[in-house]
């Protein structure tokens, strides 16, 4: 039923305004309260607290249908909903969930979560960003980047160092609202693709927090790091998954209506062999990342598996993307066909959230254990 209402609202609400919105660099500032009143920013979050109550599957076929429309919305709705709404449910206190949970769910509040720093992609514990314990506070100081959300995010999980000498044993969660004195944000960034999805830095000055926001245990930040991890690689691979359907059911239109030779090029068994390797690759990444989201949903630890669904389908859909640009010829090379939106958005996804390479390491550090 959900998957339906959030199919209906992407055809009717979002495709109209895809490619201006990837043109503009342009975000619909209703659409986060829209999208609650969908039911949709909190798939993984009890009713109690205003979300649905569901599974990682749900959450996988939500964003799956918003990439179909744009992928810039679904990764911002991704890092609203799972980055920081369904992170904070799994590792909150009470008061933090009645405090957050409800208006994170309705779209009144948007939320992010800030970990990547300039000097600290991959390496997650390698983060500079300090918090000083001063009696009932916490005084942050570092930086954050690539901050999906970061220029509307109303609240973020922001991770530093309590006890910079002690590794990923001293790394702290903490949530953080905007409004907080010391907290900015340096602009929105321009990039190559997920254009209309708002990114930036953000400043963290003296950045006064209660200790009262300390998610989860002092010093046990990667804790609540990883516990997230498996569900957002399945729902990065979600996202991939809808980026590859749309450029596929674009190609196959255009084969049918383009004609070459007197004859829809359809009809040329070197584009039909495009067409049926990109299906083929769909499927065998849907089924993949189903399978993976079920077993979340169930299993405490699923890395190598949840590594593999993201490594598979995030190149799968850079694949399929670069097909359907090949298949419209000159036309995909042009900005007013969707195919080149698709393909910039697809390789995010082999950066993001973890490079291939990183995914390839993940995976066999597991196999080798």
């Amino acid at each position: 039923m959900i998957v339906e209402t959030v199919r209906k609202f992407t055809e009717k609400e979002i495709v109209p305004l895809a490619d201006k919105m990837d043109r503009e660099n342009y975000w619909p500032g209703d659409l986060f309260p829209r999208l609650g009143e969908l039911g949709v920013l909190g798939p993984t979050v009890p009713e109690q607290y205003g979300g649905i109550g569901s599974d990682p599957l749900a959450q996988v076929l939500i964003t799956e249908e918003l990439a179909k429309g744009s992928a810039a919305v679904a990764v911002s709705h991704g890092a609203h909903s799972n980055l920081c709404t369904h992170n904070l449910h799994a590792n909150a206190n009470e008061r933090q969930r009645e405090r957050y949970l409800p208006s994170l769910c309705s779209g009144e509040k948007v939320g992010a979560l800030g970990l990547t720093e300039p000097g600290a992609g991959s390496d997650a514990v390698g983060i500079r960003t300090t918090a000083v314990h001063k009696g009932d506070v916490y005084v942050l100081n570092g930086s954050k980047m690539f901050i999906t959300n970061a220029p509307i995010a109303d609240v973020m999980i922001i991770y530093a160092k309590t006890d910079p000498g002690a590794g990923s044993r001293g790394i702290t969660a903490f949530i953080v609202e905007s409004g907080f004195p010391g907290y900015s944000v340096s602009g929105k960034m321009d990039k190559l693709g997920h254009r209309c999805s708002p990114t930036g830095e953000v400043i963290l000055e003296d950045c006064v927090v209660p200790a009262e926001n300390v998610l989860g245990k002092v010093n046990k930040g990667v804790a609540v790091m990883m516990a997230g991890l498996d569900i957002e690689r399945v729902m990065v691979a979600g996202l991939a998954l809808g980026i590859a359907e749309a450029a596929f059911d674009a190609s196959l239109r255009y084969a049918r209506e383009r004609e070459q030779f007197g004859k829809p090029i359809a009809h040329f068994q070197l584009i039909q062999a495009k067409l049926a390797d990109m299906y083929t690759n769909i499927e065998a990444a849907r089924l993949l990342t189903y399978d993976v989201a079920v077993r979340t949903a169930r299993e405490s630890r699923l890395r190598k598996e949840s590594a593999a669904s993201v490594l598979f389908a995030a190149e799968m859909g850079t694949r399929v993307c670069l097909e359907a640009v090949q298949i419209h010829g000159g036309y995909g090379y042009m900005l007013e066909f969707p195919v080149n939106r698709y393909l910039r958005d697809a390789k995010l996804l082999e950066i993001g959230a973890g490079t291939s390479e990183i995914r390839r390491l993940l995976i066999a550090r597991e196999l080798l254990k």
